[in-house]
């Protein structure tokens, strides 16, 4: 995935009220952007941290600029929760995620308790696969890349909706996309969201496959590209 016209350097001032942030433009000039991340972004929103921004072009647009990277642990971090379906989608197309020839692809279908699946997969000869996808960008501990960053009742859901497809005779698939390049490990975050760490053991046992998948990240673009090892949950 590449930005358009690549991405404008800029030194992160403040990260508030979940969506904003405030930002240094190279002349000088301190603009408030958008901050497309729900999470808590531990160890992403240090005040004097080397950042980027997307800008949007429209002048009407209450906030024309997007933050989009933020350098933290010597790394170039993607912070848009925006991104990982794309990025999930490019991963599937590149055989990072295998689909076999011929199968149909079909992006946020309804399905479960009022709930939307990322990718319904449907391969000739199997039953159908349901993808769920998350963003990943917390490291605490060297090389160790960590889900969820806080508590996330909803991902919590999704897993049970997952294992209630396996259960119905269907696949499921957890993907997480990793938008650092700084580890080779992967696991939950047991301390800062116990529930989801029981579901997501719940959901491995019920044959529910985990897959995550760390990024390049650069200035000019983001890129799913290499799988990483999947640890039991850390406490």
């Amino acid at each position: 995935m590449q930005f358009e016209d690549g991405l404008i350097p800029c030194t992160l001032l403040k990260r508030y009220k979940r969506f904003l942030a405030d930002v240094e433009m190279p002349d000088g000039t301190a603009i408030t952007v958008h901050c497309p991340n729900p999470g808590a972004m531990l160890g992403l929103d240090a005040p004097g941290s080397r950042a980027f921004v997307s800008d949007s072009r429209n002048p009407a647009r209450k906030l024309r600029y997007t933050l989009e990277i933020v350098e933290a642990d010597g790394t170039l971090v993607g912070i848009n929760t925006n991104l990982p379906n794309r990025l999930a989608r490019e991963a599937i197309d590149n055989g990072l995620v295998p689909v076999l020839p011929g199968s149909e692809i079909l992006p946020e279908q309804k399905y479960g308790e009022n709930s939307r699946i990322d990718f319904l997969v449907r391969e000739p000869g199997l039953p159908p696969r349901f993808v769920e996808v998350k963003n990943v960008h917390l490291v605490r501990r060297p090389g160790l890349h960590e889900f969820p960053d806080c508590r996330t009742a909803r991902g919590t859901k999704h897993l049970g909706e997952l294992i209630r497809q396996v259960e119905a005779g269907n696949r499921a698939q957890m993907l997480y996309i990793i938008q650092r390049w700084d580890g080779d490990r992967f696991t939950i975050a047991a301390d800062l969201d116990p529930d989801y760490a029981a579901a997501f053991e719940r959901a491995r046992a019920a044959g529910v496959e985990m897959t995550a998948l760390k990024c390049q990240i650069t200035p000019a673009g983001i890129t799913a590209a290499e799988p990483v090892e999947i640890i039991p949950p850390t406490a």
